[in-house]
């Protein structure tokens, strides 16, 4: 991946991660957005990789948003 298609990725991250980020209890970020950007590098498309994300966030870091 170039730079150009990080920095997309990561600007696509950040903003879907504001949706979970207003809802969930303290959490460490960058755990959400990894989840985030491995499941979008995968094939998932946006609305899968938030699922996946947040499934990631529940099962491994016990954070459940309200």
């Amino acid at each position: 991946m170039d730079v150009a298609a990080r920095a997309a990725l990561l600007q696509e991250t950040a903003e879907r991660h504001g949706a979970f980020e207003a809802i969930a209890p303290p959490h460490d970020w960058w755990d959400w957005y990894a989840a985030y950007m491995a499941a979008r590098q995968s094939g998932s498309t946006g609305d899968e990789a938030v699922a996946r994300a947040g499934e990631y966030m529940k099962d491994v870091h016990h954070v459940v948003p309200r």
